[in-house]
């Protein structure tokens, strides 16, 4: 049985629509020609798309550029047109009539058919909530004419990619802070434990665990300021522009009307690009915002890294933190529990970096007063987002804040680390340090054993000058500083 559909028609011709579907001619012709990935907009893109409507038909009305339009012996005025896309509009907002938006990421450039599909389904929704039925071929509303009056593809899908990042950047920034937090608190929990640093994999002087931990948090924090500066240069608006940036078609008063109402309807700060131009053919902005999560995710990654290290073993590896067992390690070895939460963050942080690398490839590619690769990059950006959220907010809830520290084995590894000898550097110099480090390493005898048979140091010099909690504040041993 086939399915029932209804004709529709654009500048090409007549094109067959499924009867029920919101969305119109173009929209389906661009489901026709895109069979790429079955993927469809990330739910902030038609946000931002539908706030961008909504906004316009507000402007637009209150400038009274809507004519009333006769049918028949009933005249619609302008002002119940822009009502009725305002109302669509905000159906839209609320999440109703997700599955109308149906154009796949990889479609025609610049994305006209994504905007398409947000003229076509207000349209005809605020066809139906003037009265009119979606195969009635005298509708009132234009997707072209009303929905999409002063506007052009190429300035309201840059904007759109602009609000649908700021529209999930303060759920961005709150993971980031509740890891920082939960890195913190670590910090201060394992402060009292002195253990082993490592440079180059290799033994080092001590440090605290909690100074690692603190570390960690710092530049996490760090690179939340980053994604907050970058952030901000996404709130320059170039809505307006139209074509090509020269306004043509927009009310003179257009622009900062639209910059103001979608200031006032999606509570950011937003203000104007400036050069109207600049703000449709440079996709620098979205790139640096992402540059910023693909730094955030280096950062993630490395300290990933640094706990599936220092979680390693339990019996042959570090074993200096334990990691919460959420799952069973091994379908083969029976009590295998390995660091999942720590994997799942790198794999994906791996994906927000290739993403990135779409990105920064898609910015590039802009030609003269446009970018056609904006679709791809509105993709990528929202993929970023949406993975990094749900990734950060796991690996905080179900691995960090359920670290504990294992500061028996944390010190047991220190008392056999050679390299404490480096605090003896200052006394009994850099020569003798090394042949002593040497001799402990090789004899398996402590520091103190071989200084003292050495001749080189007293016992009650050796104990002093070895306080591995002082070296951990810096300063010459013995001198003031962390030995004082």
């Amino acid at each position: 049985m086939s399915e029932a559909f209804r004709i529709e028609k654009d500048s090409l011709g007549e094109v067959r629509v499924p009867a029920n579907a919101l969305y119109g001619a173009q929209t389906q012709r661009a489901v026709m020609n895109f069979p790429v990935s079955g993927m469809r907009p990330y739910p902030a893109f038609v946000w931002a798309q539908a706030m961008i409507k909504r906004a316009a038909a507000e402007v637009n009305r209150d400038l009274g550029l809507f004519n009333d339009v006769t049918i028949g012996d009933r005249t619609i005025s302008g002002r119940q047109i822009a009502d009725a896309i305002i109302q669509a509009a905000d159906e839209v907002l609320d999440g109703q009539h997700a599955d109308q938006f149906v154009v796949d990421p990889f479609q025609a450039g610049a994305g006209t058919s994504h905007n398409m599909n947000l003229n076509e389904v207000i349209a005809n929704r605020a066809n139906q909530i003037l009265g009119f039925a979606l195969d009635d071929p005298k509708k009132p509303v234009s997707p072209n004419d009303h929905v999409n009056m002063a506007q052009s593809t190429n300035d309201t899908i840059p904007t759109a990619i602009r609000l649908g990042c700021l529209w999930r950047i303060d759920e961005l920034l709150a993971a980031i802070d509740r890891l920082a937090d939960a890195l913190e608190a670590k910090a201060q929990e394992f402060d009292p434990i002195v253990k082993s640093g490592r440079t180059h994999l290799q033994d080092a002087v001590p440090v605290r665990l909690g100074q690692e931990f603190g570390a960690y948090a710092l530049a996490v924090r760090n690179d939340r300021e980053r994604i907050e500066s970058a952030a901000d240069r996404l709130r320059r608006l170039g809505i307006g522009g139209t074509a090509v940036g020269s306004g043509l078609n927009a009310h003179p008063e257009y622009h900062g009307r639209m910059v103001k109402r979608l200031s006032e309807l999606t509570g950011q700060e937003l203000r104007s690009a400036g050069n109207l131009f600049e703000a449709m053919q440079s996709m620098a902005d979205p790139a640096d915002f992402s540059a910023s999560l693909r730094t955030l995710c280096i950062t993630l990654t490395r300290i990933a890294n640094d706990l599936r290290l220092l979680a390693s073993g339990p019996t042959t590896g570090l074993d200096e933190i334990r990691l919460p067992a959420v799952q069973p390690g091994s379908s083969i070895m029976p009590g295998k529990v390995n660091p999942v939460l720590a994997e799942m963050l790198n794999m994906a942080c791996f994906h927000v970096q290739g993403c990135d690398l779409t990105v920064s490839l898609a910015a590039q590619a802009g030609q003269l007063e446009l970018n056609v690769m904006m679709p791809i990059i509105a993709h990528n950006l929202f993929e970023m987002m949406h993975v990094l959220i749900g990734a950060i907010n796991a690996f905080t809830e179900k691995c960090v804040v359920g670290i504990t520290a294992n500061p028996e084995k944390a010190t047991g590894w220190l008392a056999k680390n050679p390299i404490l000898v480096t605090a003896l550097n200052p006394v009994i110099g850099y020569l003798n340090g090394a042949a002593v480090a040497k001799e402990a390493l090789a004899s398996g005898k402590t520091i103190k054993e071989v200084v003292v048979e050495k001749g080189l140091l007293s016992a009650e010099q050796v104990d002093e000058l070895l306080d591995v909690r002082a070296m951990t504040e810096g300063g010459i041993m013995g001198i003031g500083g962390g030995g004082g």
